[in-house]
């Protein structure tokens, strides 16, 4: 099983200087990439403290710089938001700075704020993710990318750098929504697995895609599906729960909102999509999904700074 780490960059506390998150960040990526991790991935949000980072591609740049061995991925680049060959360059640029280690991972989008503010019709989200991805792949393999689509027209465009990678990064598409990964699955693109389903709807997803995959024609098999799960770890389970809570609170209060009908959502978070516990009973459930959901790649967001450092110290060594 590979392991990874989602990096968010929360900022709860505002009588903390934001410059620290990013310190402790960066902290992270070094100790990481001697922990046996197989990569970090930056998650790109705007215009909240839920997670301040606009630029993941600026973002891993310094991941990069301070790294030897492990890969860097975007959890997401959220490709409505860029001018596709803006994009394409700047990812290539990342791919030759970081000696060929950048895994792409490119996203829809769902935050109504972020695309009003960009000037972006939310309706029109779909269409340009897709065909931003599109033209990226384009940009990396055509040696001069003509391209007339809905959205963005180009004739005999030379976009350089191009990857270092051949013939281009690693690629996965964010799918949360059933049409999501339908889309993704009918044309052959691996995915990403969202931090807020159940675990059990993890496992349905999971199968959706491959059943998706097989009747599009495209094999399953020897793909890595990273499966985004956040983790609270510590020497209790009372001590575990308590940081699985507080998380939620956040996560709900910061991002997510207030939820369906009925269900408390931080309850929820805490009961059906946070993996918690003592090192041990983390192992456990981890191991569990790799029967219950096919897991083969975890990409672990931690919730607290003793969650990772016990993630590092005692649940690393057995998995990876």
């Amino acid at each position: 099983m590979k392991i990874g780490v989602l990096q968010f960059f929360g900022w709860a506390d505002r009588k903390i200087p934001l410059a620290s998150i990013y310190d402790r960040a960066i902290e992270r990526f070094e100790i990481m990439d001697g922990a046996g991790y197989d990569a970090v991935w930056l998650a790109e949000h705007h215009f909240s403290s839920f997670s301040v980072c606009p630029s993941v591609h600026m973002m891993a740049t310094i991941a990069a710089a301070r790294t030897r061995r492990m890969r860097i991925g975007t959890a997401v680049s959220l490709a409505p938001f860029y001018h596709p060959l803006r994009l394409a360059e700047e990812v290539a640029l990342l791919d030759v700075l970081s000696g060929g280690r950048v895994n792409w991972g490119a996203g829809r989008g769902f935050s109504p704020t972020e695309f009003s503010a960009f000037g972006i019709p939310i309706e029109e989200s779909a269409s340009r993710f897709r065909e931003t991805v599109e033209i990226v792949l384009k940009a990396w393999t055509q040696d001069r990318l003509t391209h007339h689509g809905e959205h963005f027209h180009f004739d005999g465009v030379e976009v350089l750098p191009k990857p270092l990678q051949p013939p281009h990064p690693p690629t996965w598409v964010a799918a949360t929504s059933d049409t999501a990964i339908d889309w993704a699955a009918g044309r052959g693109f691996s995915i990403l697995m969202d931090p807020h389903c159940t675990h059990r709807e993890l496992g349905e997803k999971r199968r959706r895609y491959g059943e998706c995959l097989g009747a599009a024609g495209h094999a399953d098999g020897g793909r890595d599906i990273p499966m985004a799960r956040l983790i609270a770890v510590a020497d209790s389970a009372e001590r575990a729960a308590e940081i699985a809570r507080r998380g939620a609170a956040w996560t709900v209060g910061a991002y997510i909102g207030s939820g369906r009908g009925d269900i408390d959502p931080v309850e929820r978070y805490v009961q059906e999509v946070i993996i918690h516990g003592t090192p041990e009973a983390v192992l456990d459930q981890i191991l569990g999904l790799q029967d219950t959901a096919a897991l083969n790649y975890l990409l672990c967001a931690p919730l607290s700074q003793e969650s990772f450092n016990l993630l590092t110290e005692r649940i690393l060594p057995k998995l990876a």
